[in-house]
C-alpha cells in the first residue's frame, strides 16, 4: 500500500518513513527541504534496504500535490509539513498562518478529488496552551500561546469539519509533546539547518563547541528548579505511534485524537545534565529571560492511545540523549573522512 508523507525527510518524518517501510508500506515523501536534506532519502533506503520515491516541493503547490496523487495510488497521507519553530511563529505570524494552513488545505483537497480519505496529522501539545492541570489528557481544554500552536490548533478545527460534512473520512490527530533522540544507526537524526530552535540540537551545538553558550529561558517558573518542564519523547517511540495511528485509520477510525508522550515531565536543567553525565561532556549555559509564548509545564496522560493503540513509550532520556549525541557526532566523524 502506497502512503504519502508530507515533510517525510523532517525529522519525524524521515524515522516514520523508516518505521512505515520497515512495516511494509510502500512510501512516497514530498518535501520543499526547507529544514531539511535531501540525502535523508537515502539514508533511510540505507536503513530499510528499501526503495522511496522523493518529490522535491512544497505542499503548498496545488499542482505538485494533484500529480503525485494522479500518478500513485495512495491509500493514506501522513502529515508532517510545516513550519515548526515556536518563538519564529511569535515574530512572522503571516508566514505561520499562510503555509502551515494553506498547505493543509491544498492537501485535503487534492485527497478529496481522489477519494483519498485516511489521514494521520501531525498536532502538538502547543494545542492546550498554558494547561490548568497535569497531566494533560486528550479531553483538556483547548487554546494557544503562540502562533505556531494556534495553526495546529486551527487545522484541527478544519479536519474535524471536514469529517462533519463527510463521514467516510477516516483521521488520526496526533498530539505530541517533545521529540528528542534519533536513530540507533547514526544515520538520520535532528539535523535543522541553521541555529536550532530546538533544546535538544542546541545542547549539542554547545557541547560540541559550535556554539558557545545554551540560553535557559527563565529559571523562576513555579517548577521543582525553575525551568520549564516538558515531557521528552524518543523519536523511534513516536514514529511507532504513527505506525498504530495509520493501522487504527485504515481499519476505519472515524475522527480519533491521541496524546504522544511518555507521561513524566522533565526540566530543562535535569536534560541538560543528563546529557552530560550520559555522554561524559560540559554543556556551558546561561539563564536569559522568559521567551514570550513558554509555558511553566507540560507532560502528556498517553492512556488513551495506550488503550486504543496498545501503544506507549518504551525509551527513557538516557537513551534520547545518548541517540542524539552518537547521530551528531558520527555526521561530524563523516564530514572529516
Amino acid at each position: 500500500m502506497k502512503v504519502l508523507v508530507t515533510g517525510g525527510c523532517g525529522y519525524i518524518g524521515s524515522h516514520t518513513c523508516v518505521m512505515l517501510l520497515e512495516a511494509g508500506y510502500d512510501v512516497i515523501i514530498v518535501d520543499n527541504l526547507c529544514n531539511s536534506k535531501r540525502d535523508v532519502v537515502d539514508k533511510i533506503k540505507e536503513i530499510t534496504g528499501k526503495d522511496v520515491i522523493f518529490y522535491k516541493g512544497d505542499v503548498c503547490d496545488y499542482a505538485l500535490i494533484n500529480k503525485i496523487f494522479s500518478h500513485h495510488d495512495i491509500v493514506a497521507v501522513l502529515h508532517f509539513a510545516g513550519l515548526k519553530a515556536v518563538g519564529e511563529s511569535v515574530l512572522k505570524p503571516l508566514l505561520y498562518y499562510r503555509n502551515n494552513i494553506d498547505s493543509t488545505l491544498n492537501l485535503l483537497e487534492v485527497m478529496t478529488k481522489y477519494n483519498c480519505k485516511n489521514i494521520v496529522f501531525s498536532s502538538s501539545a502547543t494545542v492546550y496552551g498554558a494547561p490548568k492541570t497535569l497531566p494533560i489528557k486528550e479531553s483538556a481544554p483547548l487554546s494557544t500561546t503562540n502562533p505556531y500552536g494556534s495553526t495546529k490548533l486551527y487545522i484541527e478545527g478544519i479536519l474535524r469539519d471536514v469529517y462533519e460534512a463527510d463521514k467516510n473520512w477516516n483521521i488520526a490527530i496526533l498530539r505530541y509533546f517533545n521529540p528528542i533522540g534519533a536513530h540507533k544507526s547514526g544515520l538520520i537524526g535532528e539535523n535543522p539547518n541553521g541555529i536550532p530552535n530546538n533544546l535538544m540540537p542546541y545542547i549539542i551545538k554547545v557541547a560540541t563547541k559550535e556554539l558557545e553558550v545554551l540560553n535557559i529561558f527563565g529559571d523562576d517558573y513555579d517548577t521543582p528548579d525553575g525551568t520549564g518542564v516538558r515531557d521528552y519523547i524518543h523519536i523511534i517511540d513516536l514514529a511507532k505511534g504513527h505506525i498504530k495511528a495509520l493501522d487504527k485509520v485504515l481499519s476505519g477510525s472515524g475522527i480519533v485524537c491521541y496524546n504522544l508522550g511518555t507521561g513524566h515531565g522533565y526540566s530543562v536543567l535535569e536534560l541538560v545534565k543528563t546529557f552530560e553525565k550520559v555522554n561524559n561532556v560540559k554543556v556551558n549555559y546561561r539563564i536569559a529571560p522568559r521567551r514570550e509564548g513558554d509555558i511553566a509545564a507540560c507532560y502528556a496522560d498517553p492512556t488513551y492511545a495506550f488503550q486504543e493503540l496498545g501503544w506507549k513509550a518504551e525509551l527513557g532520556i538516557e537513551d534520547m540523549c545518548r541517540d542524539a549525541y552518537n547521530y551528531v557526532m558520527k555526521c561530524k566523524r563523516n564530514t572529516s573522512d
